[in-house]
């Protein structure tokens, strides 16, 4: 039987409304946008964890956080975890991650030694641009050696900490780390973090296209710094960008520059340049693709780990308590024999735990009794249809339906927000006297919510 290669693309901190084909008339994204219309756009895709290391452990492992008992960024995904390419291994793939993973933290260790495999039988990982000694950084030295020195941007303040108390001397040289404004990457275009992954992804479907693959390509963009070609900023003008909408009791004129209208703004330019970069190479890596003869046969996929604030809510990042900005993503899969193609818009509720169990069943293997998630509603399945959505974190719960968000905290702190008027997520219902039997229905939602994920592992003997 001749199973379907999988090409999984997926970007780090892509908020779902940051692509042209999901409505956004700002933003240029042509190759994602002809993703979408040559596949499947499932338009209401949760992740389980609203930073990145919970969620790609949850997705990749079919798991949600508080399976994989990882909940924030920092623990390592144990060894013997079994993930996605772990068990497509077993069935006869031959496994690849090109660019991001993030299974281990970054930020205190030493980039040149060993990995974990986790199931991949070919590893490139690189989690941050140019700033650690890794199989970027060695890209560069081997194809472009004078541009070194421009390819950092910037040190996490966290690898600072951790160096600074280790006591280690640095030898790279890093950029003014800058989070809200864009920036253009000082070297050249054809050397930055994404094109790496773009060439390294290339080489390996061009090396591997007669073996059955899997392959991960992961972006480190639009993750900030907002760093990208100056060629991708200039497809922004910052005063004709529109801005998010905010209650008009919210006063901005004393706020920090970054969340008045010119900071919003810039923002807004530096973070769709890092987005239309990814796009532009997603499209050469496609091309890639149809030359090789392997577009009919190969599953493909594209998603991100979460969102980003941009300012909404007068915050950046990510994080608590997981609003629609930072939970729900793009997820874009094209595969013409499953029935993924032709533009088909898929605007049912799911979530990341549901693609491992979806891409197995696509591949006609079998999955392993631990996953959570359950088929995605494509073509001809028969999986039951989600009514809400849960990401979780440290100490709270977050429970997204098609009306309402409902926030628990491990105090017992109770929120609710009312997602059918405009910005109504801006405004807490939890002891307004009226929403009592929503309230009261989404509590009842999540204890049933938690009771079916629960997993049993196997007796091995009787008692």
């Amino acid at each position: 039987m001749t199973r379907p290669n999988i090409l999984f693309i997926h970007s780090d901190q892509h908020r779902w409304d940051a692509v042209g084909a999901n409505g956004n008339t700002d933003i240029r994204t042509p190759n994602l946008d002809a993703l979408a219309a040559s596949g499947a756009n499932f338009d209401h895709y949760f992740v389980q964890a609203p930073v990145c290391m919970p969620s790609r452990m949850s997705y990749l492992t079919g798991q949600y956080p508080s399976r994989t008992g990882i909940m924030n960024n920092g623990p390592a995904l144990p060894e013997n975890a079994v993930t996605l390419p772990a068990v497509l291994g077993e069935n006869g793939y031959f496994c690849a991650n090109i660019g991001k993973l993030h299974f281990l933290p970054h930020s205190r260790r030493d980039h040149r030694e060993k990995h974990p495999s986790y199931g991949f039988d070919h590893l490139e990982v690189s989690d941050e641009p140019g700033c650690y000694e890794d199989v970027y950084r060695n890209w560069v030295r081997e194809t472009a050696p004078d541009q070194l020195d421009h390819i950092s941007l910037g040190l996490p303040p966290a690898a600072k900490a951790w160096r600074d108390r280790m006591g280690i001397v640095e030898t790279i040289r890093h950029a003014s780390r800058v989070e809200t404004r864009p920036v253009a990457f000082p070297g050249r275009s054809d050397v930055t973090h994404s094109a790496f992954v773009a060439e390294r992804t290339m080489a390996f479907l061009r090396e591997h296209h007669r073996q059955q693959f899997f392959c991960v390509a992961g972006f480190f963009s639009p993750h900030a710094p907002l760093v990208s070609p100056q060629e991708c900023l200039d497809l922004y003008e910052p005063s004709k960008l529109q801005l998010p909408a905010f209650p008009e009791d919210l006063d901005r004129s004393s706020a920090a520059p970054e969340y008045r209208d010119d900071g919003l703004r810039l923002a807004r330019q530096g973070y769709y340049a890092c987005v239309s970069e990814v796009d532009h190479h997603v499209g050469r890596i496609l091309a890639c693709l149809e030359e090789l003869g392997l577009a009919d046969r190969t599953i493909v996929v594209y998603t991100s780990d979460h969102g980003e604030w941009l300012g909404e809510h007068m915050q950046y990042g990510k994080g608590f308590p997981a609003h629609d900005c930072i939970s729900r993503v793009p997820c874009m899969i094209r595969y013409s024999p499953a029935g993924l193609a032709n533009g088909l818009r898929i605007s049912d509720m799911v979530e990341a735990v549901d693609l491992m169990p979806t891409l197995l069943s696509l591949a006609d293997v079998p999955g392993p009794n631990h996953l959570q998630g359950r088929q995605l509603p494509i073509p001809g399945s028969k999986t039951e249809l989600r009514h809400s959505a849960l990401t979780e974190g440290p100490g709270w719960k977050s429970l997204r339906t098609d009306k309402f968000r409902y926030v628990l905290g491990k105090d017992g702190t109770e929120s609710l927000y009312d997602l059918r008027v405009p910005l109504g997520d801006y405004n807490d219902l939890a002891e307004d006297p009226r929403f009592g039997s929503e309230l009261a229905m989404l509590r009842k939602t999540l204890i049933d919510r938690m009771v079916q994920a629960e997993v049993q592992l196997p007796a091995d003997a009787s008692y």
